[in-house]
């Protein structure tokens, strides 16, 4: 006999999950840049749930798309797939993944590697051949993640104004996997 089994699923978000993503990717923010952001350049919870409602309501590209990782009814991840943008990129036959976030409550519990094949499977089902993500040079947790599952630095680096040009400076670094 065996235990009670967890009701986990990944699927296409839905415009009724955008307060729940934006209180995820709030959260997440505050933890991940402790320390670089200040606290006010977020935005208000409100704020960030609306323009999450009409992004997920009115999508700028057919191949953007927002994958939600649940426990039960619950948001505890979400993944954004779309055409790569990077000047050296091919929107054509290249994805991004341009956030992959899990709460940070739930780290270890599958919910990542779930979230991370079906944003693959939706890439692939896209028709891209390769997919790229920009992930924080510190992000080491992350990073070992990824670089599991196949992902690997291509060389590629950045470094953003995260908030008033010159006053909080994030470095990324690209990861690349291919999809064929």
């Amino acid at each position: 006999m065996t235990g009670p089994i967890s009701d986990v699923s990944v699927r296409v978000a839905w415009a009724d999950d955008a307060a729940a993503i934006a209180d995820l990717q709030l959260r997440a923010w505050r933890q991940q840049y402790a320390g670089v952001l200040p606290p006010d350049a977020l935005p208000a919870a409100d704020t960030a749930a609306a323009a999450w409602q009409q992004s997920l309501a009115r999508p700028g590209d057919a191949r953007n798309r927002v994958l939600v990782a649940l426990e039960r009814n619950r948001v505890v991840g979400f993944a954004i797939t779309c055409p790569a943008g990077d000047p050296d990129s091919d929107p054509a036959s290249d994805a991004e993944l341009m956030e992959f976030t899990v709460d940070p409550d739930e780290l270890r519990r599958g919910h990542g590697s779930r979230l991370l094949q079906a944003a693959v499977d939706t890439m692939r089902a896209d028709r891209f051949q390769r997919a790229v993500l920009w992930v924080g040079s510190t992000a080491d947790e992350l990073r070992t993640f990824l670089e599991g599952a196949g992902w690997a630095p291509d060389g590629a680096h950045r470094e953003l104004d995260a908030t008033v040009p010159g006053s909080a400076t994030v470095r990324q670094v690209r990861l690349h996997t291919a999809l064929a």
